[in-house]
């Protein structure tokens, strides 16, 4: 009787033990389970907010294909053939538009094809950014719409005399005159006008001639304002006849150059910002994607 009563509380006391361990290892388990479904809501919580933010950053792009359909062109822009540009860069922006949105879409069921199909048109995006402001030197010298190419073009004396007869068709310096027909000397010295108004339609401020009108001006004692500055070139070219004026002066040139590469070098600009940040933008996106794939 004895052995059959410490056999009895001994299995007793076997099974007691295996209870209380039952509960405990059910605890690690819940609370696993818990960590998990704590990641996995982390993870989502991180996801949510950057895809709206990709969206966020593609309606701008929007926004900028709508500016460009609709913006007119400078005068005399159309000689270099840039409207055929300005029309490729809005097709392309279309294209990384819907790319964009479509690899949000696409992100939690292929992130890997996704994240490539956004990054070809972004990686081109922000290399037209770059050529437009300027950043290739020489190389942009073949790049349509980039520093280099405008000034190589402007420069040429062929492509030069076409725009200066369409400068002089646009009747700017006409315009300047009926502007400021009641102006005094002073007065028109200190008026605010266009680089084209500037280089085109009145001699240098150097050349020591003396205002009649914004596009008549004598010539003066033939002494230097200032005896410190190189002579310029441009004054020579200067004449009164209105056909000719300063069209073939130096700063005719620059005038039309700095009118035309402003629209261009802040286009450029805004594509490398906005490449920038939907590439950063998309890659963490896939990070975040691959953590919960795989992280959890």
């Amino acid at each position: 009787m004895a052995e059959n009563t410490s056999t009895a509380e001994t299995v007793r006391v076997t099974v007691a033990e295996d209870r209380k361990s039952t509960p405990k290892g059910g605890g690690e388990d819940q609370n696993t389970a818990t960590m998990g479904a704590t990641a996995i809501k982390m993870q989502k919580l991180v996801a949510f907010p950057l895809m709206i933010i990709s969206f966020l950053l593609s309606l701008p792009i929007l926004f900028s294909v709508i500016w460009l359909l609709y913006m007119r062109h400078y005068d005399c822009e159309n000689l270099l053939q840039l409207p055929k540009l300005q029309v490729g860069i809005v097709a392309g922006l279309v294209v990384v538009f819907f790319v964009s949105n479509i690899a949000v879409f696409l992100r939690s069921r292929l992130p890997m094809p996704a994240l490539i199909l956004v990054m070809v048109p972004l990686i081109v995006m922000l290399t037209v950014g770059l050529a437009l402001v300027g950043a290739y030197k020489m190389e942009s010298r073949s790049i349509p719409g980039s520093p280099m190419w405008l000034k190589s073009k402007v420069l040429n004396d062929e492509s030069w005399n076409n725009i200066k007869s369409c400068i002089y068709d646009t009747r700017t310096c006409d315009d300047l005159i009926a502007r400021s027909y009641m102006l005094k000397s002073y007065d028109f010295t200190t008026t605010k006008l266009s680089p084209i108004e500037s280089g085109c339609c009145r001699p240098a401020a150097n050349c020591d001639m003396v205002y009649v009108n914004a596009t008549f001006w004598r010539k003066g004692n033939g002494v230097q304002v200032d005896s410190s500055t190189p002579y310029n070139v441009d004054c020579d070219l200067w004449t009164n006849d209105q056909t000719i004026l300063c069209y073939n002066c130096h700063a005719c040139k620059q005038g039309f150059l700095i009118t035309i590469r402003g629209k261009w070098w802040k286009l450029g600009v805004f594509l490398v910002i906005m490449a920038i940040f939907l590439i950063a933008s998309h890659l963490l996106l896939f990070i975040v994607t691959m953590w919960e794939h795989y992280g959890g």
